[in-house]
């Protein structure tokens, strides 16, 4: 992956709607709940955006097997923040059911990771 590819792209595209979405909870819903939902959205999709870089980094440290979590962090912030996103401007409640999908994709991303530090760790690979 290395810094090619729709990685970075797609990480900044998601960096810039974490703060968009997070403004717009912040000062265009007057419901506590939307609000609270929304913060919980921008929080994850933050966390996992971030992450994306990770993958980047652990990818040009020699653990080329972080290639494999963008997609599942992607795919994480499409479903747990998306459908919070959607159930705080009034969607219908059955977008609920995505949500614990999305948090399956989080921790599928996050055990790739794992398995790409371990494999960094068995080489004594350091960042240069």
């Amino acid at each position: 992956m290395h810094t090619k590819g729709a990685t970075p792209l797609l990480g900044a595209i998601s960096g810039f709607l974490c703060v968009a979405i997070g403004a717009f909870g912040a000062h265009a819903l007057q419901d506590a709940h939307a609000r609270m939902l929304v913060e919980t959205g921008v929080r994850y999709h933050f966390f996992h955006t971030t992450t994306c870089f990770a993958a980047i980094s652990f990818c040009n440290w020699g653990a080329s097997s972080a290639r494999r979590a963008p997609p599942f962090f992607f795919a994480g912030i499409v479903l747990f923040s998306g459908s919070l996103y959607a159930l705080a401007l009034g969607g219908p409640r059955w977008l609920a059911i995505a949500t614990p999908f999305g948090g399956l994709c989080f921790l599928l991303g996050w055990l790739i990771m794992v398995f790409a530090g371990y494999s960094l760790y068995k080489k004594g690979s350091t960042p240069s």
